[in-house]
């Protein structure tokens, strides 16, 4: 949009630079503070963890079942 803006291409270049960085500003506020809040970064991270743990845990019960315990 910046890009469309200063080159003065079709309806960007009649618009008021606030609805240029708008768009900017509802970003920055949606993963500054909205995402931190409802713990929405954090989730995914603790996805993986959590299906990596399941996986090893998967794995262990595995090669107990077939006697190759292994320490």
């Amino acid at each position: 949009m910046i890009i469309l803006k200063v080159l003065d291409i079709s309806v960007f270049s009649e618009l008021s630079w606030w609805w240029i960085a708008l768009p900017f500003g509802v970003g920055f506020l949606w993963f500054e503070l909205v995402e931190k809040r409802l713990g929405m970064d954090k989730k995914k991270a603790f996805d993986e963890i959590d299906k990596a743990k399941k996986e090893r845990i998967k794995k262990r019960l595995e090669v107990e079942k077939g006697g190759r315990v292994r320490r």
